[in-house]
């Protein structure tokens, strides 16, 4: 826990996160690892792994567009979006509130932008993702990843849905 959060501190004095992000951040990994503490230690048994991840919040959302540019332009000077991590030739990400939307140059001219994913931080990952993965398995979805670091499945509208924990 104390990598986490010196790595969410280093992130926070470098800019790549606002106070409000790393409040929320902090809180949830806080939660987590309250979640997670061996319940042994404090008397009680340690709790039993469902299958079902618990979605704490949005981490992002991929927006398949064809001028990734002309989007970051229009959402920073529109709403006031701060420009993260731009590449400078195929994707950036737009950071508001605490919220990332991630537009890629992935759309072919002539196509309409669109929503190629939600990825959800999911705060009982730890526990739950090694059950998740066979409840996949099990309901006979095609998914990519691994419980080591995150899941892509398409929900039943075919939107791409990914599931991870906090990051490290």
């Amino acid at each position: 826990m104390e990598t986490v959060i010196a790595k969410l501190l280093n992130d926070f004095e470098q800019g790549k996160m606002n106070r409000r992000q790393l409040i929320q951040t902090l809180s949830v990994a806080a939660a987590a690892s309250a979640a997670l503490t061996p319940a042994t230690a404090i008397g009680a048994e340690a709790p039993k792994p469902t299958g079902k991840l618990e979605a704490g919040y949005v981490n992002h959302i991929s927006y398949s567009v064809t001028d990734y540019k002309k989007v970051r332009d229009f959402y920073v000077d529109l709403l006031g979006m701060k420009i993260t991590n731009d590449d400078g030739k195929t994707q950036c990400r737009l950071e508001f509130g605490n919220n990332i939307l991630i537009p890629r140059n992935r759309a072919k001219a002539g196509e309409p932008a669109r929503v190629d994913h939600i990825a959800y931080t999911c705060i009982n990952w730890d526990v739950e993702k090694d059950t998740f993965e066979a409840q996949l398995k099990r309901r006979n979805l095609q998914f990519t990843g691994s419980a080591k670091t995150s899941f892509q499945v398409k929900d039943p509208e075919g939107m791409g849905v990914q599931f991870g924990g906090l990051r490290q």
